[in-house]
């Protein structure tokens, strides 16, 4: 989950907020939704692809740099700004783009690997909040095979292609397969699904992705 090229030091901070991340993502990471119902989110179901070790080799690994915004045509999504997300050290969860002011911009995990870094890199997006759809509205319209794009502050853009696409219970999140180490660049994007139930979504829609440009 860690650049080659982190001191030790700060592989360990990493190791353990993805520890405390296990915690997190099983009581449900991504609220979406609350206050107000919106509409019914689409059903997306699970859809595998070729896992990592049989998929194609994809492209070299980028050097470190911060992300800036995310665009996935398939979805129309465009979004021009990218927000820092941590994990809270009192409670082990990890922070989620604020609803009221950052509905229609991804968060980034500051902890992890910048987008197109060897290792894994993770967005959480919403679906809907209390105010309405939000960033990832048209999910349901990402299949295999299509372009997660991110820009970078250095101004090269990391593209990856989605190779599995996975839709499970918050209390079922596969904290192992979204946040284990990997030898190429990948990145895990999040989002929500499934019913409300008590204000929220009951299920993460997760897209796993390979750097391919």
């Amino acid at each position: 989950m860690t650049c080659t090229a982190t001191p030790a030091p700060a592989r360990r901070t990493r190791a353990v907020a993805a520890a405390a991340l296990a915690v997190a993502v099983s009581g449900g990471l991504v609220a979406c939704g609350g206050g107000a119902k919106p509409a019914p989110a689409p059903e997306v179901g699970s859809t595998a692809a070729p896992t990592p070790a049989s998929a194609p080799a994809g492209a070299p690994a980028l050097p470190p740099s911060r992300p800036t915004g995310m665009k996935i045509d398939a979805a129309g999504v465009d979004a021009k700004k990218m927000v820092g997300l941590k994990v809270d050290a009192a409670t082990g969860e990890l922070g989620v783009p604020n609803a009221d002011t950052d509905a229609d911009s991804p968060g980034w995990w500051t902890e992890g690997v910048t987008p197109g870094e060897k290792g894994v890199s993770v967005l959480v997006a919403h679906f809907d909040t209390r105010h309405g759809p939000a960033l990832m509205k048209d999910v349901a319209k990402i299949g295999l095979g299509d372009l997660v794009e991110v820009p970078r502050e250095d101004g090269r853009t990391a593209r990856f292609k989605i190779r599995e696409i996975e839709e499970v219970n918050k209390k079922d999140f596969p904290t192992d397969k979204v946040y284990g180490a990997t030898d190429r660049p990948e990145l895990r994007l999040l989002t929500c699904g499934g019913e409300i139930e008590d204000g929220h979504r009951t299920d993460n829609v997760i897209f796993y992705a390979y750097l391919v440009a």
